[in-house]
């Protein structure tokens, strides 16, 4: 007999495995919806808790975390009807890339050489090639953390700008979102995926070298990585940690990295273009756990107060 299923959850659970950088300590407490409903009753439930997709932009700290983790990683279900698409904030972007182009919809191709799921894209407003995941976006389903209830955000009032969206903000948690694509020729959007993949094999270091992605954001009408360049950070390697040759805005774990290691190669790299540019880069990384001194004192200075969206 079928009867109600038990959310999954895991106590005292190591992280690392589970981010890109394969770099993350013991969680108290992890949590792992696999419904809608699901996740919003737990949303509602737990007084304090941090929300991650598939950690693919995450600096997860060696030390852990004394709290709550609540993984999208199973909330799996999309949908596709017509030019719509509906999908769970867990589902992975590049899979749902290819199941739009097997579908003959346009608007997705950019995130086939992104790991990051649904969720994640969002809150970041992911983009790459002139495309970006706002550019399709009808309807937001977020639930609210003030109010404990499901609300529902049109594209305008998700306040999208470059690597920003609403959800960044704190107050909202995003459940599902549906999109409207744009229906193409099947071969033409094939085409631009196979483009777009080859594109990230020579500039985007691949997983089997553990990494979180662009380290910094582009600053206003600037490329983080040339300026990163330029600053001479491709020299740089360290015992367990180096900057990645091909594209000096990419830190690469070489096998037994920390935490504290990678926040010691983005300081030397800000410290590089601030010293030559006179321009201080902004991370796209996100940290997340406990911290210890050395690491506090250099997520002051990388994390001080944003000064650009």
């Amino acid at each position: 007999m079928q009867g109600e299923r038990d959310l999954i959850i895991k106590d005292n659970y190591e992280i690392k495995n589970h981010t890109t950088y394969k770099i993350g300590g013991i969680v108290k407490k992890v949590y792992f919806p696999e419904t809608q409903a699901e996740f919003s009753n737990l949303l509602r439930t737990l007084d304090d808790y941090i929300v991650l997709g598939s950690c693919s932009n995450i600096l997860f700290s060696s030390n852990g975390y004394d709290g709550n983790i609540i993984l999208t990683t199973e909330l799996k279900n999309f949908e596709i009807k017509g030019t719509k698409i509906f999908a769970l904030c867990g589902v992975k972007g590049p899979m749902l890339a290819q199941k739009a182009a097997d579908s003959s919809l346009s608007g997705f191709e950019f995130m086939i050489g992104f790991p990051g799921s649904i969720g994640g894209n969002i809150a970041m407003n992911a983009g790459a090639h002139g495309q970006s995941i706002s550019d399709n976006i009808t309807n937001c389903c977020l639930f609210d953390k003030k109010s404990k209830e499901i609300i529902y955000k049109t594209k305008s009032e998700m306040d999208f700008s470059y690597r920003h969206s609403i959800l960044q903000d704190g107050q909202y948690v995003l459940l599902h979102a549906e999109f409207d694509l744009k229906k193409s020729n099947k071969d033409s959007v094939q085409e631009l995926i196979s483009r777009n993949l080859d594109f990230r094999k020579n500039i985007q270091p691949s997983l089997k070298y553990p990494n979180a992605g662009s380290v910094f954001k582009n600053p206003e009408n600037d490329s983080a990585g040339r300026l990163l360049d330029k600053a001479g950070v491709k020299d740089f390697d360290m015992q367990n940690v180096k900057v990645w040759e091909n594209h000096a805005n990419f830190i690469i774990n070489k096998g037994n990295a920390t935490s504290e290691d990678v926040l010691e190669l983005m300081l030397k790299m800000y410290n590089a273009v601030k010293n030559k540019f006179t321009i201080e880069l902004y991370p796209e990384i996100i940290f997340i756990g406990n911290k210890t001194k050395k690491e506090e004192e250099i997520w002051n200075i990388l994390y001080k107060t944003k000064t650009q969206k």
